[in-house]
């Protein structure tokens, strides 16, 4: 049979992998909800891409339940094609977060640009600032901090930093922990190769048992 620390190790794996897409599907619901900073730092389109990757996770955690169950090594080979695809997803969504946030400055600039007066009015009494890269630029006149352009001029305080400071820290965040599914993704990997090469030994076994007329205790 299976060793104790083998079947540890690849339980413990599985369990990562449940919490990861629990972890992702989880946020890409509760950032769905109003949230000034949040909604400007992701997209409709990011949230739904977090949500598939989280239920893409937890499918694959239930799939590895079913195979570990069952004789033989197809399923889990079957598996360890899946977690194959599973990296190429975190792999193609972290390199994304990377390349967005090399032009973070320009790209929240669209993003500020995209909004409505009324949130930018919202942001910019939050943050205490007039405009994107200077009081000029995107600027919605109203509330507090900005009531006209000789106020946003006198304050001379724009929004491109408190802005990029925030999106910045969760981005970086992001990709930190998607780097971890990675890691998780890569060690069920492995966990499974043992898994399928200890099973194989033991159909050899079984399969010389056989032809010596011996039943098999594997």
């Amino acid at each position: 049979m299976l060793s104790k620390k083998l079947i540890g190790a690849w339980a413990f794996f599985v369990i990562c992998l449940m919490a990861a897409g629990i972890l992702s599907l989880t946020l890409s619901i509760v950032w769905r909800r109003p949230n000034l900073m949040l909604n400007l730092t992701f997209s409709g389109v990011n949230l739904t891409v977090g949500s598939v990757l989280g239920i893409t996770l937890l499918a694959t955690f239930v799939l590895s339940l079913l195979v570990i169950t069952q004789r033989g090594t197809l399923g889990l080979k079957i598996l360890n094609w899946i977690l194959l695809a599973n990296s190429i997803v975190i792999l193609l969504t972290g390199t994304y977060i990377w390349i967005f946030t090399l032009h973070e400055r320009n790209n929240y600039h669209a993003v500020f640009g995209q909004q409505s007066n009324e949130i930018k009015i919202l942001i910019q009494d939050m943050l205490k600032c007039c405009g994107y890269f200077d009081a000029t630029d995107e600027v919605a006149f109203g509330g507090t901090t900005c009531p006209n352009q000789a106020a946003a001029a006198v304050l001379n305080n724009f929004c491109v930093t408190p802005i990029t400071k925030f999106t910045d820290l969760t981005l970086n965040n992001i990709f930190s922990t998607v780097d971890g599914f990675m890691a998780i993704v890569i060690g069920l990997f492995l966990a499974n190769m043992c898994v399928i090469k200890k099973r194989q030994e033991f159909e050899r076994f079984e399969k010389i048992d056989s032809k010596r007329g011996m039943h098999s205790f594997f």
